[in-house]
């Protein structure tokens, strides 16, 4: 028999060679190491790992907010809709109230802010005078998705790095955002989503109204007006802790002319005693984050000089000084990633955290728990048919489904975790079980004298194996298309190791024990 002849009789066992071979490319090959996550770390392989086996916090909690749908908009744009729904709200403005469009004349409207309620909400719709179809808990599909992206950007933002943030959907019907940040502690993964991070720079001044004096916050500067945002500096020669800023272009000389009209921008320069005494009558800049004052500051006399000659306006930029670097970070971090359109619900969700020495600790138990199941199994067939040219194959073909496996989590980068460990090995029972089919079929009924014998007894063990492994599969497929956690990554992991089984290895067991069972 030739060459060509003998590749061509056994192409299924070629098949799992160039498979295997592929796979060991893929978990040691340097062009395939991740790049960023919790994979990026220095180990053997190019594996990614879970938080289970890493360490890390996962926070799993639903949006705050109300919508309300099929509001006629009556040719009103978006803005003005949130505008005029928002002044009938007590302790809300537009930017707790999202108007979205769905058809031409109708859309969506959310009230984001938080303890807001749909009988609350209903009310100022009517007052309003907004018709519409009605009210529900919750929000929609498209603020998840910004809230996605803008968590994302708040991530990486931070320089938390391999962090992901998905939306999940219980069986229920109630939607969550999954957030999991690798090697961070909970504390500060929950300070960093726990906010909106709405910023806004106000001017604090003197106003005259009824004939008597008030003082009052003019917001100057939205968080939209940002044209660049720098990282946050220590200051230590300067003016402390601060953020370097610019302004869009399009907006500066509303800026400028702000500044100067509240009088921050006074002759000299200003000093701001804000911090000491709230009531103070010095014009100040104040730094607001989810309306809470966080720093206070003047402006100097060159940069007051500049915005009173009209100079500043061609050239917009400024420091936001913020007393301590934390939170000159985190004002950072909230300006480059935007505000969250809608915050998260953190006590009505779930927050847990895995130290990095207890990860390392899971890894060492599940490669031991892998090692002692692979010479659990490969002892039991030993010992069940005592024959080398059945047994062996057998325990090798199961271990090649693993590897399959490990290759094709290592090229998408699936990060493993427990519950992938344990869908290995349910591989390793089922595939060993399938073999065993086919061992005892092909011997049940004494020696095999030719391949065709062989062939047809095959095919009977071949059947049985194909509705097991359908049955199986069907079973799975609930688990590995819901968002049930750590459930999923199982049902996938056992689905893909059923169909690499019954189209790659369990032919190649066959045609393995063929060659050594058959002369003819």
């Amino acid at each position: 028999m030739s060459a060509w002849e003998t590749i061509k009789g056994n192409w299924r066992v070629v098949l799992l060679v160039l498979m295997l071979a592929l796979s060991s490319l893929f978990l040691f090959a340097p062009a395939f190491q991740p790049t960023e996550g919790p994979a990026a770390q220095e180990t053997a392989t190019n594996l990614q790992y879970g938080l289970q086996l890493s360490g890390g916090t996962r926070v799993r909690a639903p949006l705050v907010g109300v919508t309300a749908e099929e509001v006629q908009f009556d040719g009103s744009d978006t803005a003005q809709v949130e505008r005029d729904v928002a002044a009938e709200l007590p302790n809300a403005d537009s930017s707790d109230v999202i108007a979205r469009y769905t058809t031409n004349a109708s859309g969506t409207v959310e009230l984001v802010a938080e303890n807001g309620t749909q009988s609350e909400f209903s009310t100022a719709l009517e007052t309003a005078g907004y018709e519409y179809g009605g009210v529900r808990d919750g929000v929609t599909e498209e603020t998840r998705q910004q809230t996605v992206e803008v968590l994302n950007s708040k991530i990486n933002a931070a320089g938390l790095s391999g962090g992901t943030v998905r939306t999940v959907r219980t069986i229920g019907g109630e939607n969550f955002v999954l957030i999991e940040v690798p090697n961070d502690d909970r504390s500060e993964v929950i300070d960093l989503v726990n906010s909106r991070g709405t910023v806004r720079i106000a001017a604090y001044h003197r106003v005259q109204r009824n004939d008597s004096t008030e003082y009052v916050n003019t917001t100057v500067i939205r968080q939209e007006d940002f044209q660049t945002v720098g990282t946050a500096q220590q200051g230590e020669q300067g003016p402390g802790p601060h953020v370097p800023v610019s302004i869009r272009q399009s907006e500066a000389e509303r800026v400028e002319g702000q500044f100067v009209e509240t009088g921050v921008a006074g002759r000299g320069g200003t000093e701001c005693t804000y911090r000491d005494d709230p009531q103070s009558t010095e014009p100040c800049i104040l730094v607001i984050r989810d309306g809470q004052v966080v720093s206070s500051f003047g402006m100097n006399a060159n940069l007051a000089g500049s915005m009173r000659d009209g100079e500043w306006a061609q050239d917009p930029q400024f420091i936001l000084v913020t007393g301590s670097f934390e939170r000159a970070q985190e004002v950072s971090v909230d300006l480059r990633a935007g505000a969250l359109p809608a915050a998260l619900a953190i006590d009505e969700g779930t927050a847990s955290s895995i130290s990095a020495a207890q990860g390392e600790d899971f890894r060492s138990d599940s490669l031991l728990i892998g090692v002692l199941a692979v010479l659990t199994v490969a002892g039991v067939v030993f010992v069940r048919y005592g024959d080398p040219k059945v047994a062996a194959p057998m325990v090798v073909t199961a271990l090649s489904e693993v590897v399959v496996l490990l290759g094709f989590a290592a090229f998408i980068q699936y990060p493993l975790d427990l519950s992938v460990i344990a869908g290995f090995i349910a591989v390793i029972g089922t595939g060993v079980d399938d073999l065993v089919i086919i061992a005892d079929e092909v011997m049940a009924e004494g020696e095999v004298n030719s391949r065709r014998v062989f062939q047809s007894r095959f095919r009977k063990a071949f059947w049985v194996i194909g509705a097991a492994a359908a049955t199986t599969i069907v079973a799975m497929s609930p688990l590995a298309f819901l968002s049930l956690g750590d459930l999923q990554g199982f049902a996938i992991f056992t689905i893909l190791g059923v169909l690499v089984g019954v189209l790659v290895t369990r032919p190649a067991y066959g045609d393995i024990l063929r060659a050594l069972l058959t002369d003819r």
